[in-house]
């Protein structure tokens, strides 16, 4: 594992966070799922720095309380706050970065995906989302979250010229989006 890897966490607000969750829960309580999700991401890093991007200030002090750095990313979107995260990482020394979305409910070990060279993709189960991704700090990655992004980021490690490994740990792929992902997780 290179020795400069850290995580980089982008975090919604939680107030706001899972809003396609209406049908099947509260806004409380999908807030407090929203927040202990991203406890279970972020404990997943298991001793890897960790950094979280974020524009809402309850999810700033959230990080700082469980020991994570803020990337302050207001007005990006999750592409723009991810690509700012990445950048601030990499300028503080980061050699690879770990991109883990902080919806994953089995999450265990995010330091698998360190071990590999190039970019490390990890899907959703349903091969559509990029739940996970680790890549070289510096590799100017361009990032396309939202529908189809698996596909989109395995293209954009081709286009780069950076080998591409697929990982499916379970306790990775599983991610809650729609209310039937709560039935399962």
């Amino acid at each position: 594992m290179p020795s400069e890897v850290a995580v980089l966490v982008p975090v919604k607000a939680f107030g706001a966070a899972k809003a396609r969750l209406r049908a099947a829960l509260d806004a409380p309580t999908r807030a407090a799922l929203a927040r202990q999700m991203a406890d279970r991401v972020v404990a997943a890093a298991r001793g890897l720095p960790v950094t979280v991007a974020c524009d809402d200030d309850d999810v700033a002090s959230w990080a700082t309380g469980v020991g994570a750095a803020v990337a302050w990313t207001p007005g990006l979107g999750l592409n723009g706050a991810v690509t700012a995260g990445v950048e601030a990482l990499r300028a503080a020394g980061a050699e690879r970065v770990i991109v883990a979305h902080a919806d994953l409910p089995r999450a265990d070990d995010l330091r698998v995906v360190a071990e590999y060279d190039g970019v490390v993709l990890v899907p959703d189960r349903h091969d559509d989302g990029t739940n996970v991704l680790a890549l070289p700090a510096a590799s100017g990655f361009a990032f396309a979250y939202g529908p189809g992004s698996f596909t989109k980021h395995a293209a954009e490690a081709a286009r780069l010229g950076l080998p591409a490994t697929v990982l499916r740990p379970p306790d990775l792929t599983w991610d809650v989006d729609v209310p039937a992902d709560l039935d399962l997780a």
